[in-house]
């Protein structure tokens, strides 16, 4: 049975592994050849790790392997990412992460959450409740330009009793 967890520094490696093995199998479609392989070939920005030192990630794993992972910029209101394992798509996992992330953000205080979704993945965020707003491209820092949706998600005020 899949558990979650707040990810953090010692799971980078996991992480990072896993997005390279999704944007492979899942951005196939989506995007030419040489795009995907510049994107993969990105080490891991110097922010992710400050961003799973501020606790915004989650993880869900089974059986001690990573089966996907979600983080959200608690300063920013930014989903910087989100991912699951190819092999384990179908199974409820990024729906569960953002809700998790959903419920983090609240607690935080965060009311509208954002995120440049690729192209592939907006069916998921759709159903996440994300509203696509424009089509934009994302400068990625490895110097490609990706094709994205820029989305975004109002999350519902706290009732307070009433």
């Amino acid at each position: 049975m899949p558990n979650q967890r707040r990810a953090g520094p010692a799971d980078l490696h996991a992480l990072w592994e896993l997005r390279t093995r999704a944007i492979r199998a899942t951005c196939a479609d989506h995007y030419p050849g040489d795009i995907i392989e510049a994107w993969c070939a990105a080490p891991p920005p110097p922010k992710l790790q400050a961003l799973l030192e501020a606790g915004g990630a989650l993880l869900e794993e089974e059986d001690g392997q990573v089966l996907g992972y979600a983080i959200l910029n608690l300063e920013t209101s930014e989903l910087d990412a989100a991912f699951v394992d190819p092999a384990q798509q179908g199974r409820g996992i990024a729906r569960r992460l953002l809700a998790a992330l959903d419920a983090m953000a609240l607690a935080h205080g965060l009311r509208r959450l954002f995120l440049s979704s690729s192209l592939n993945a907006v069916p998921v965020y759709e159903r996440a409740g994300y509203v696509a707003l424009r089509r934009e491209i994302y400068p990625h820092r490895s110097g490609i330009q990706l094709e994205s949706v820029y989305m975004e998600k109002t999350l519902p005020c706290a009732s307070h009793g009433r």
